[in-house]
C-alpha cells in the first residue's frame, strides 16, 4: 500500500497548506542562522582571493532577501473563510512579515560583515529597518526583527572576539536598535492608536445620535426589539430605513421651520422633542438668526417651556426672564414667546416654540399649532413608509421561505431546506427535526442544523439520531398539545427538558419547539434555539408556525415520495432490487466500466428444487425461503454490490470491479452460506442450496444481452451438473468442449 493511501487527505491538506505559508519564513531563518554562525566572512571575501562558498552564500542570501521583499508586495491574504478552515492559512500574514523581517536582517548583517564588521558604516541602515518594522509590521514581524538582529549582533561580537573595545561596540548598535524600535513604538504607533480611538469615539457619537433620532420619531418599532427578522440583518434593515428616515424628517422639519419663521417674522423657531423618561427636553431641530444656540443635546424643562409640557397647553408670553429659554446660552430675556404642544394620541411627544422682539397674537399662537399638525403628518408618513417597508420586507422573506420548500422532493431535502427556510424568518443558531411515530409513540431526530455563531450551543454528535420515546419533555408536550411552546420564545418559562434530561442545550436564551402538522397529524417537531435574547417574538412565532406546517405537508409529501420510490424500484418480498430497477443499474455499471476500462461481474442464482419446496410445505414457507435467501444476498457481498430478484426463485447479483476469480470466491461463499439457512416448518427443519452462474464484463460479453445469457448458461450448466455448485461461463465452456471431444 502506498504511503499516500495510508495518509488521510486531510492531512496531506494540512501539509501542503503548512509547507506554502511557512517555506519563506524557514529560509529566512535559515539565513539568519548561516550567517550567525560566520559562514560569510568579510575579511575573506574582501581580501585579494575571494573563498567562492562564501561568496555563493553572500550571494544566495542577497537574491533571498529581494525575493523576500518581491513576494511580500506581491503577497494576497487569504480569504476569511479560508482563514477560519485552516490555522496554517490564518497564520499566512504573520508567516509573511517574518520572511520579509528576517530576510532583511540577513542580508543587511553581510553587507555589515562586508564594510568592517562591528565598525561598519552601513548600521544605520539596520537601525532603519527595525524602526520600519515596529512601524508597519505586525507584531510577530516587528518582535521578530528587533530579536534577529541583536542575536545576529551577539554572535557578530562573539565571532570578533570579545575585548573592551567590540564589547563597547556592540553595545552601542543594541541601544541603538532597541532605542530606534522604542521611539517608533511609543511616538508613532502612540499617536496612531490616539487617532484611531478618537476617530472610532467620534464615528460612536454620531451613529448613537443617529439612532436616538430615529427612535424619538418612533422609527424604530418597540416590538422588534434586539432580535432581527431576518437573517441578512433585520437590525441592518432598520438601520438603513431610520437613516433614510431622519433624513426625510430632518429636511421636512428644516423647511416647516423656515417657513414659520418667515411667516412670523421670529428671530428663532425651535422644534423641542421630549426625551424618554419625559423629564428632559432635547433640541431637534433650529432654525434662528441668533448666534448663541445651545449645542447641548438635553435641556431643562422648567420655566415657560415646563409648563407646555406639564399643562399640555399653548403659551403666550410677552416677554421672557433670563434662563427661561434654555435653547440659548446667554439667557436670552425679555423676548416674546409662543410655544404649543405636539400631541399625538393623547400623548405629548414635544414643543413648537417661536420668539421675537414683538409680542405674538393668538393668530400666531393657532399658527403655530396648524404647523404643529404638519410636524406630526410628516412623522406619522414616514411611519407608515416604513411599516410598508417592513411588510414588504417580511412577505418577500416568507415568500423565500415558502418557495424554498416548495422546491424539495425527497423527505431529506425537505428537512434541510426546512433549516434554511426557518433562516428566511429569523436568525436562529441551532435547529433539529425531530419525526414523530404514533403507533410506537417515539420520537426520532432526523436532522440537525448548527449555523454559524451555533458552536457549543448544542452536540449533533448526541443529538443526530436521538430516539426517545413519550416522556414529560417539551418536544412530547408540543406532540400532545399540537401548539408551539414555550408561549414566550424564552427556555426560562419551562422547567421541562427538551428531548430527554440527558441531552443539555447550554447558553439558550431563546427557545421554540414548534409542531409539525400534516393531514391533522402530528408527524414531527422543529426545534429552534438562539443565543440571543427575544429573537422569537410573537409575529416570527405566528411566522414559523405557518412554514412549520408547510414543512409538515412537504416532508409528509417526501416520506410518500421516497415510499413510491421504493416500492418502484424494490421487491415487495424480498427488499432486494427488482428486475427493472436491476436492469437500469446493470447497464448504468457497464457503461462506467467501459469509460474508465473497469470490470463488472453478474451471478445469476437459483434455488435448488424450489418447486419441491412449495409442494411439499406450502407457499408461505416457499416466501420465507426466498427472504431468507436474500437476507444472505444483502450480507455477504460488499455494500457497493447490487443484489436483485431477478424473477420466482431467480436472483441476481451486480459485483463492481471484481474480476472471474474474485466474483467466484464470494459466489461460493453465498452458496456456503445459504446452506446454512434452516427454515423452520411444521415437518421439522428445512434447508435449501443454490446454484450459481457467472459471467464477466469484458472476459465473457461487452453488453449486457450477452452476459446475462451467459450467465443463464452457465447456471444451467450448474444445475445440470450437480446442482449446489458455482459455474463460471469459462468453465461452462470448456466443459462442453471436453464433451464434444
Amino acid at each position: 500500500m502506498s504511503l499516500r493511501a495510508l495518509v488521510p487527505t486531510r492531512y496531506r491538506r494540512a501539509a501542503r497548506r503548512a509547507a506554502k505559508v511557512s517555506v519563506g519564513a524557514a529560509a529566512s531563518a535559515l539565513a539568519c542562522i548561516v550567517v550567525a554562525i560566520g559562514s560569510v566572512d568579510g575579511a575573506a571575501l574582501m581580501g585579494p582571493r575571494i573563498p567562492l562558498p562564501q561568496a555563493m552564500i553572500a550571494c544566495a542570501v542577497a537574491v533571498l532577501a529581494i525575493a523576500a521583499v518581491m513576494r511580500r508586495v506581491q503577497f494576497t491574504p487569504p480569504s476569511a473563510r479560508a482563514q477560519r478552515v485552516s490555522m496554517w492559512l490564518s497564520a499566512a500574514v504573520d508567516l509573511a512579515d517574518l520572511e520579509l523581517a528576517l530576510a532583511l536582517v540577513a542580508g543587511l548583517h553581510v553587507v555589515i560583515a562586508v564594510t568592517g564588521g562591528l565598525a561598519s558604516p552601513a548600521y544605520p541602515a539596520l537601525y532603519a529597518l527595525v524602526a520600519f518594522a515596529v512601524t508597519i509590521l505586525a507584531r510577530p514581524g516587528a518582535i521578530a526583527t528587533l530579536g534577529a538582529a541583536l542575536l545576529l549582533e551577539v554572535s557578530l561580537l562573539v565571532r570578533t572576539g570579545i575585548t573592551d573595545q567590540t564589547a563597547l561596540a556592540a553595545g552601542l548598535h543594541a541601544v541603538f536598535l532597541s532605542g530606534a524600535a522604542t521611539a517608533h513604538l511609543v511616538l508613532l504607533r502612540g499617536l496612531t492608536s490616539r487617532y484611531r480611538r478618537r476617530r472610532a469615539k467620534r464615528l460612536e457619537e454620531e451613529l448613537g445620535a443617529l439612532r436616538d433620532s430615529a427612535r424619538d420619531y418612533r422609527l424604530i418599532a418597540a416590538a422588534l426589539g434586539p432580535g432581527s427578522r431576518a437573517p441578512r440583518g433585520r437590525d441592518e434593515e432598520e438601520r438603513l430605513l431610520a437613516i433614510g428616515g431622519v433624513g426625510m424628517i430632518g429636511d421636512a422639519m428644516s423647511w416647516v421651520l423656515g417657513t414659520l419663521k418667515r411667516s412670523l417674522g421670529a428671530r428663532t423657531v425651535a422644534l423641542l422633542w421630549l426625551d424618554d423618561d419625559g423629564e428632559r427636553i432635547k433640541l431637534k431641530e433650529v432654525v434662528s438668526d441668533a448666534d448663541d444656540i445651545t449645542e447641548a443635546p438635553r435641556l431643562p424643562n422648567a420655566g415657560v417651556l415646563g409648563a407646555v409640557i406639564r399643562d399640555r397647553e399653548p403659551l403666550l408670553v410677552g416677554a421672557t426672564k433670563p434662563g427661561q429659554l434654555p435653547y440659548y446660552d446667554g439667557g436670552r430675556a425679555g423676548v416674546a414667546l409662543v410655544a404649543v404642544p405636539i400631541v399625538e394620541g393623547g400623548h405629548l411627544r414635544g414643543i413648537l416654540a417661536a420668539d421675537r422682539d414683538a409680542g405674538f397674537s393668538e393668530a400666531d399662537r393657532d399658527l403655530l399649532a396648524d404647523a404643529t399638525a404638519q410636524v406630526l403628518r410628516v412623522v406619522q408618513a414616514e411611519q407608515v413608509f416604513r411599516a410598508v417597508e417592513r411588510a414588504k420586507y417580511e412577505h418577500e422573506r416568507f415568500y423565500q421561505a415558502t418557495a424554498m420548500l416548495g422546491r424539495a422532493l425527497t423527505a431529506e431535502q425537505v428537512m434541510e431546506t426546512a433549516f434554511d427556510a426557518a433562516a428566511a424568518i429569523v436568525d436562529y443558531d441551532a435547529g433539529a427535526i425531530a419525526l414523530y411515530e404514533k403507533d410506537r409513540a417515539r420520537h426520532k431526530v432526523s436532522a440537525v442544523r448548527v449555523r454559524e455563531h451555533g458552536a457549543g450551543l448544542i452536540d449533533p454528535v448526541q443529538l443526530a439520531g436521538l430516539e426517545f420515546k413519550d416522556n414529560a419533555g417539551l418536544v412530547s408536550m408540543v406532540v400532545k398539545n399540537r401548539h408551539y411552546l414555550p408561549a414566550g420564545g424564552e427556555p426560562r418559562e419551562v422547567s421541562a427538558p427538551i428531548y430527554t434530561r440527558k441531552v443539555k442545550i447550554e447558553d439558550a436564551k431563546s427557545l421554540l419547539v414548534l409542531p409539525l402538522i400534516a393531514a391533522d397529524e402530528v408527524i414531527g417537531t422543529l426545534t429552534l434555539v438562539a443565543r440571543a435574547e427575544k429573537r422569537f417574538g410573537k409575529d416570527i412565532r405566528e411566522m414559523l408556525a405557518v412554514i412549520a406546517n408547510q414543512v409538515a405537508v412537504s416532508l409528509q409529501n417526501g416520506l410518500l415520495y421516497k415510499k413510491m420510490e421504493t416500492m418502484a424500484t424494490t421487491d415487495g418480498l424480498t427488499g432486494l432490487t427488482n428486475h427493472r430497477s436491476f436492469q437500469e443499474r446493470f447497464e448504468d455499471l457497464l457503461m462506467r466500466a467501459q469509460r474508465h476500462n473497469g470490470r463488472v461481474a453478474l451471478l445469476l442464482c437459483d434455488v435448488d428444487h424450489f418447486k419441491k419446496v412449495n409442494d411439499n410445505y406450502g407457499h408461505p414457507i416457499g416466501d420465507e425461503v426466498l427472504r431468507r435467501v436474500a437476507r444472505v444476498l444483502q450480507e455477504v457481498p460488499r455494500k457497493i454490490d447490487i443484489p436483485a430478484r431477478y424473477g420466482g426463485e431467480e436472483f441476481a447479483v451486480l459485483l463492481d470491479n471484481v474480476d472471474v476469480d474474485q466474483a467466484k470466491a464470494v459466489a461460493e461463499r453465498i452458496r456456503i452460506e445459504i446452506s446454512k439457512v434452516v427454515v423452520e416448518t411444521e415437518k421439522g427443519g428445512l434447508s435449501v442450496t443454490q446454484s450459481i452462474g457467472i459471467a464477466a464484463f469484458p472476459d465473457d460479453g461487452r453488453d449486457r444481452a450477452t452476459l446475462i445469457e451467459r450467465a443463464d448458461l452457465s447456471l444451467y450448466h450448474a444445475k445440470h451438473t450437480g446442482r449446489n455448485r458455482v459455474v463460471t461461463w469459462a468453465e461452462a465452456q470448456a466443459s462442453k468442449t471436453k464433451k464434444a471431444g
